[in-house]
């Protein structure tokens, strides 16, 4: 038996996704089976000293090469061994039924990668069982950066960090694809219906876990909520910070291209 399987959720159905959008969640992992890319943007492909056509450990063939490179195999190996899981235990859903924000880490095709924030109050990111989770996404600013990217590639990874209480994260890697709140709700008939400041979400993306680990708590540091009052509902750029960075009106590559087209 693998020790870490891929097992697709067939349960889930993302009905009214095109299926040429939505990726299946059995495309071949590239953390263990690099995917090559055509043309000139294709690079060497790394050797995994520990590949096996069965494979027994988690990560990347990078990850690998550098622990043999710099002398930390056993280290790497003891915190697989006792760190890495292949599902959430209880302890690791307890935590995440409780967070109150996580950070969503994706990339397109070619590797372009992104970071978003999503927060919510505790136990918006929904346990469905011990390989997959759900998080909702709402209306925003139209842009999909993240879904888009998961449109491409279904790889994600979420860490999620408790810095008040115990100073302790988790990080969930998976395969994610997306679906509509109706559809979801048809299988999942148990997803909350009232939700904060009154917004429903538009869709769900969906994780199927695949890496479930620790992020030690040397680092993370002690924050305190503070309560604060916020105009929420409003298309008001200023009210909202759309342009705290002064970013409007500056010049953009995508405008020249346009322009002398």
């Amino acid at each position: 038996m693998t020790l870490w399987p891929a097992v697709t959720p067939d349960h889930i159905n993302p009905v009214g996704v095109a299926p040429a959008v939505m990726l299946d969640l059995e495309l071949s992992d590239n953390r263990t089976t690099p995917v090559p890319i055509p043309g000139p943007l294709a690079e060497p492909q790394l050797t995994d000293p520990f590949r096996q056509e069965t494979p027994t450990l988690p990560g990347s063939a990078g990850e690998h090469l550098l622990q043999c490179a710099y002398g930390t195999e056993k280290r790497a190996r003891r915190f697989y061994d006792d760190q890495v899981l292949d599902r959430l235990n209880e302890e690791m859903k307890e935590f995440v039924g409780r967070m109150e924000m996580a950070f969503v880490a994706t990339s397109d095709a070619r590797g372009e990668c992104d970071s978003s924030l999503r927060a919510g109050p505790p136990g918006f990111i929904e346990v469905l069982d011990d390989q997959h989770i759900c998080y909702p996404e709402y209306r925003g600013n139209g842009v999909m950066a993240s879904l888009g990217n998961i449109s491409e590639n279904p790889h994600v990874g979420i860490l999620m960090v408790d810095f008040v209480t115990d100073l302790i994260g988790l990080h969930v890697n998976g395969k994610a694809r997306i679906v509509e709140d109706a559809d979801l709700r048809g299988i999942y008939p148990a997803l909350p219906s009232e939700f904060d400041r009154g917004r429903t979400p538009e869709r769900w993306v969906v994780v199927q876990v695949e890496e479930a680990y620790i992020h030690c708590r040397k680092h993370i540091p002690r924050m305190m909520p503070v309560l604060r009052e916020r105009t929420w509902g409003t298309d008001d750029v200023k009210r909202k910070g759309g342009d705290y960075f002064s970013a409007k009106g500056m010049p953009r590559p995508w405008h020249e291209v346009s322009a002398g087209s």
